[in-house]
């Protein structure tokens, strides 16, 4: 036996596994031609300093970056909007504004493997760019609410905040915003009390620190009543106040759009991510401490890689995650299974026919095999069950002497001579 098994954190996926992925891609895809996104493709390995400017001080100890045989230092890809914010700045900047951008494909960061956590893992994602309104960031909010309804999830909930706040109160306390993204990435990580510290010896004063304190434990799912909460709090930052009075002017728009989730809004919520600056969110299930996806306003990220300054808006969601939370909420094992019927043949003088018959199925569009083993029609039954097959017909000499075949459900284990004509209206009559 072979002593090769995968490296440390990446996966094989099985055939039933990899249907779930492809299950959870293809609603995706359907949410992005739903709201007008295009799909665009673009490389696993980019340079280096591309991925490593605005990623958070986390991830770039995290890329797998390597030198190339031309000895430039590229890097896999540990997210997707370095990528797609690159190749607007490049190549699609004449184009009609708004953009909309749709991509998949697997990401990966040195993280220790654990669980819903590997170091290649799957997203799909999808950014807004041309607009610096409101309205577009309620359409993030709204398709993903979409995408978490279409997928059938129960119980979730969005957390959201703004960049802004914090910013805004640091912005104005003269705190450089590196020193700024610094602090971000401990309140990413929930370590308020040493944000707090760092804060203070960065010589903010002591008024900020109050606010600051104050901004971290103002949360809760009353948007209306949090945010003015928060607006009392950060008064004579003038910045910070704009970014509550943006949050509440998002939310607005997107409850008039019907999407009607939970949400927790948090005023002093931060993402790792530096290039974030103004609203950010994160979809939660229970039972599963990461987080299902996020995403948020970036405004200056094409402006960094020498595009033209261009308002931008997204969200990544986990197509790993998102499968473990339907494995837990037992959506897979709801859905009915898809047919999937297989051709056996009794005599292999009867294989033209097995073949006929399965290529009209298919282009009924029903799923169809032929039983390619040449193995008796009790043995390729049990075969059959045993892969999930939903429906058997089985093609004999008598019954196709009157134009007909035997066709049994498996789940049934029921079975009746039928016209040949007629199979593929028998299969799907099940369903009509």
């Amino acid at each position: 036996m072979s002593s090769f098994r995968t490296v440390r954190g990446m996966r094989d996926f099985l055939p039933e596994d990899a249907e779930k992925m492809r299950c959870v891609q293809r609603v995706a895809r359907d949410v992005a031609q739903l709201y007008g996104y295009q799909e665009v493709i673009t490389p696993v390995v980019e340079q280096y300093d591309l991925l490593a400017a605005k990623t958070g001080e986390e991830i770039r100890e995290r890329m797998y970056a390597f030198k190339d045989l031309s000895g430039r230092k590229v890097a896999l890809r540990p997210e997707f909007t370095a990528s797609i914010a690159r190749l607007v700045a490049t190549k699609m900047m004449t184009q009609p504004k708004p953009l909309k951008l749709f991509c998949e494909g697997s990401l990966y960061r040195y993280d220790e493997p654990q669980y819903g956590r590997h170091r290649e893992f799957w997203q799909v994602n999808y950014e807004l760019m041309g607009s610096d309104r409101p309205e577009a960031d309620a359409e993030i909010l709204t398709l993903t609410y979409d995408l978490m309804e279409k997928l059938s999830l129960r119980d979730y909930h969005f957390k959201i905040g703004h960049m802004g706040i914090l910013r805004g109160i640091l912005g104005q306390e003269h705190v450089k915003e590196e020193q700024q993204s610094m602090l971000m990435q401990l309140l990413d990580k929930k370590r308020w009390n040493e944000a707090l510290k760092a804060a203070q010896g960065l010589g903010v004063s002591n008024h900020c620190l109050t606010v600051l304190k104050n901004v971290f434990e103002t949360w809760g799912k009353d948007a209306v009543k949090v945010l003015g909460k928060a607006k009392s709090l950060v008064e004579g930052y003038e910045n910070a106040v704009a970014a509550i009075e943006n949050l509440k002017e998002i939310l607005e728009l997107t409850r008039a759009s019907g999407a009607k989730f939970e949400m927790l809004v948090e005023a002093g919520f931060a993402r790792g991510l530096e290039y974030y600056t103004g609203m950010i969110f994160e979809v939660f299930v229970p039972r599963i401490d990461v987080a299902l996806g996020g995403g948020g306003r970036y405004d200056k990220l094409i402006e960094l890689f020498g595009g033209e300054p261009t308002p931008a808006v997204g969200v990544a969601p986990g197509i790993d995650r998102i499968v473990l939370a339907m494995e837990k909420q037992g959506i897979f094992a709801e859905a009915q299974r898809a047919k999937r019927v297989q051709i056996i043949p009794v005599k292999e003088e009867l294989r033209v026919k097995a073949m006929e018959i399965a290529s009209a199925l298919r282009q009924a569009g029903i799923p169809a095999e032929l039983e390619v083993m040449g193995r008796r029609v009790s043995r390729a039954l049990a075969d059959a069950d045993r892969r999930g097959i939903t429906h058997v017909v089985v093609v004999g000499p008598k019954e196709i002497e009157e134009g007909k075949v035997v066709l049994r459900d498996m789940q049934k284990r029921e079975q009746k001579t039928v016209e040949i004509a007629n199979v593929s209206k028998e299969i799907l009559g099940e369903t009509a």
